[in-house]
């Protein structure tokens, strides 16, 4: 018989490093697989062999997690601008918990099916109209017996609250990580208070992701320790930042950076970032430790390195890599052989490159957020009128 794995709660609460996945949106762009725009995650009907094969690799690169490649898979999104995929979000969401049952079962990973913030909310719908979302994603996940559930990516805590509230009735684990830095949701309300929030809500499992560098985001997550443990309450604590440096960016992230999404690349964090990030993370008592935009399988396999003393063994992918830099002793170049230590590493302070740019930039700061006009979403494609428009006031804030 095959034995029954821990879940996700047995893991934490026994101290256990869980650690979670990459950024799928952002590799499988990269791939050739993923539209940057609207983002959706339709490969996972019509390309599952290249969606199979990324959670293979974060799988052999050390995640406990094989999270459904579910982000932005409600109906709304799917058709929202002008999107015409053709396809329904119960088909997306049900071939995603179909892929990412099988990797999880080649090792000891649980599947988690996650939902996003909507459209709907974006557009001031009503509690019920975007709870509605939320459940028809949930429905195919309990259909599918995911082992536990994440509500991620939101900018309010006020729309995550409302995805806890719903995917709690599913009787599977919750957890709940905002996109968010440490000034904050975009209301204003503290990491600390949305922590709160949603613990009462009725998430185990408390968090960020996306949106800020790994340093901020394990800040962050400290902060909403701090919160929770102020209030009294109990709850895990899991990070999954970008790959991405971002000590420019303002209360949004690095979406108001001018370089996003298609010019980020000189901003991304080395293996050697990723495993102080990792040990920063354990320190502040955060064990669920990830990745998401920017993050591929090398990434991960260096947070599963630096805390392997911990777990008690390497992922597979190891075998592929000296510790430390150690496997360059075996390179054919003295100087580079001179690098096999770890002092060189991390001492090491890359350079870009690109001696006419500058080391950070102007955020756009717009500052538009829920119920400002320009986030009213439409099914309609985005009209040339609409985009004159946008190009002006871009203009404007130049």
């Amino acid at each position: 018989m095959t034995p029954v794995k821990k879940g996700i709660l047995e893991r934490l609460n026994t101290g256990e490093v869980v650690i979670g996945d990459g950024g799928f949106v952002f590799a499988l762009e990269k791939r050739g697989y993923v539209k940057a725009g609207p983002w959706t995650p339709e490969a996972s009907v019509t390309h599952p062999e290249a969606v199979r094969q990324l959670h293979r690799e974060f799988l052999r690169a050390g995640s406990n997690v094989m999270q459904t490649f579910t982000f932005y898979a409600s109906d709304d999104k799917l058709e929202n601008r002008g999107n015409d995929l053709r396809l329904t979000g119960q088909q997306i969401n049900e071939a995603a918990c179909d892929l990412a049952r099988e990797v999880a079962s080649e090792g000891d990973a649980l599947v988690a099916g996650g939902v996003s913030q909507t459209p709907s909310y974006l557009s001031c719908k009503s509690e019920d109209e975007v709870k509605a979302v939320f459940k028809k994603q949930m429905d195919v996940f309990v259909k599918k017996n995911v082992d536990f559930l994440i509500a991620e990516y939101f900018e309010h805590v006020e729309e995550a609250e409302w995805a806890v509230h719903v995917l709690k009735m599913s009787g599977k684990p919750v957890a709940t990580s905002l996109c968010i830095g440490p000034d904050g949701d975009l209301n204003g309300v503290s990491p600390g208070d949305c922590a709160v929030r949603l613990v009462k809500a009725g998430a185990r499992i408390v968090g960020v992701n996306c949106h800020f560098d790994p340093m901020t985001c394990v800040k962050t997550v400290k902060l909403m320790k701090e919160g929770v443990e102020r209030a009294g309450l109990k709850a895990h604590y899991m990070v999954q930042p970008l790959a991405y440096h971002t000590p420019d960016c303002n209360r949004q992230g690095f979406i108001d950076l001018p370089e996003f999404p298609f010019a980020l690349e000189p901003r991304v964090v080395t293996r050697w970032d990723v495993q102080k990030y990792a040990r920063e993370a354990y320190n502040a008592g955060i064990r669920y430790i990830g990745g998401c935009c920017g993050f591929e399988p090398y990434h991960i396999r260096a947070v599963a390195e630096e805390l392997a003393p911990e777990r008690g063994f390497l992922p597979a992918a190891s075998e592929k890599h000296g510790m430390w830099g150690s496997g360059l002793d075996m390179h054919t170049k003295p100087w580079v052989r001179a690098r096999a230590r770890r002092d060189y590493w991390e001492k090491l302070k890359p350079a870009s490159g690109r001696p006419l740019c500058p080391s950070i930039s102007t955020p756009d700061s717009w500052g538009v957020t829920k119920g400002h006009a320009d986030l009213m979403q439409q099914k309609e494609a985005t009209s040339e009128e609409q985009l004159k428009q946008l190009f002006k006031k871009a203009e404007a804030n130049d």
